[in-house]
């Protein structure tokens, strides 16, 4: 519900709600005041009632508004509306002479109203909660939605990138160099590559994978890449145990390594060097030398952009991109399922 379409409804709501609270008016402090009287008293304690409830309402969906906490939302704003709804009215109560101070002070002037409070307590707040799950059930739905449409982005532009002739070319032109060489490195080099094919299409259907099924690939990505450049590539993997349970998204760490081959000189006189490390439990970082080539590569848009898109879609999470004189370096979330819950993606 938009911000200026919930005011329109709760006022039209308070109108329409007094002249039902008009017509079950049976009080008989005000018997002999006109009908105009009695709806204007009514509308007073329905617009304080509702906007109430209202505030009650919409405190607790700000203080927990996952999906995973409804019962907690639920039964905190129904304790809270219930002492609203038997003490809120006291001030107009005493304004309007509908009691006096003395029965305010007793137990039988609060339950005289308590059974038809109670519905319109629970029919509008109910209502609220009702709308609000359906709109957090729809944006869950728009979520996956969106992360399925980029997922599907991204396999097929990895897999036009590494299966592109120039890819090819590369990867074939680097077995036939080995073969006549070591055989046993040709059959290796083989192996690595169908890894890095089977990954892709194994995963092509999820949106999240394990720090280390996505280190396991890149591994065998990297040793490709490391026949291609024997002597000029190296990388370092710094990651403890026990963070390889939490999960990214997949393709995220492959898409950084190519980046930083693209576009940076791998050279005998300037090699390049891969770091893969964890930072502050939170984030995985890669970490290159930075020596950038003097032109680029045509780009084939899976870079920097496609994985800041795909951590946005996964609950807004950022990316941190540093750039020294010497380094550049790029830090993704790490994302712990057992935490976000909401996620609902496996």
């Amino acid at each position: 519900m938009g911000k200026l379409n919930e005011v329109h409804v709760r006022w039209i709501g308070i109108f329409l709600v007094a002249v039902l609270a008009t017509l079950n008016d049976g009080d008989d402090h005000m018997a002999n005041e006109p009908l105009w009287f009695h709806y204007f008293v009514s509308l007073c304690f329905t617009a304080v009632y509702w906007n109430g409830a209202w505030a009650i309402i919409y405190f607790f969906r700000r203080k927990f508004p996952e999906i995973s906490k409804t019962k907690r939302r639920i039964s905190l704003t129904g304790l809270s509306m219930i002492i609203w709804m038997s003490i809120g009215g006291i001030p107009l109560k005493l304004i309007f002479d509908v009691v006096s101070w003395k029965e305010v002070m007793t137990l039988q002037e609060h339950l005289r109203y308590i059974p038809f409070n109670f519905v319109i307590a629970a029919v509008v707040s109910l209502s609220y909660e009702a709308f609000y799950f359906f709109e957090k059930w729809k944006d869950q739905f728009r979520l996956y939605e969106q992360l399925k449409n980029q997922q599907i982005r991204t396999q097929y532009e990895v897999l036009q990138n590494q299966m592109s002739p120039h890819f090819l070319f590369n990867s074939l032109n680097t077995l036939t160099s080995i073969i006549p060489e070591d055989a046993d490195a040709a059959v290796a080099f083989t192996e690595k590559l169908s890894e890095v094919y089977r990954y892709i299409l194994q995963n092509k259907d999820r949106e999240l994978v394990s720090l280390k099924e996505e280190l396991d690939f890149v591994e065998s990505y990297l040793f490709l890449l490391r026949m291609r450049y024997p002597n000029n590539l190296s990388f370092q993997f710094n990651i403890d145990k026990k963070y390889l349970g939490l999960t990214i998204p997949p393709l995220t760490l492959q898409m950084l390594v190519e980046n930083a081959i693209k576009h940076n000189v791998v050279s005998k006189a300037k090699p390049l060097h891969i770091d893969i490390y964890i930072d502050n439990g939170k984030s995985v970082v890669v970490k290159n030398n930075l020596q950038l080539k003097g032109s680029l590569e045509k780009s084939t848009k899976t870079g920097l952009e496609n994985i800041r898109k795909r951590y946005s879609i996964l609950g807004n999470r950022k990316i941190d991109v540093i750039t020294s004189a010497s380094n550049y370096m790029v830090a993704v979330p790490l994302i712990d399922l057992l935490e976000e819950k909401d996620l609902h993606l496996v």
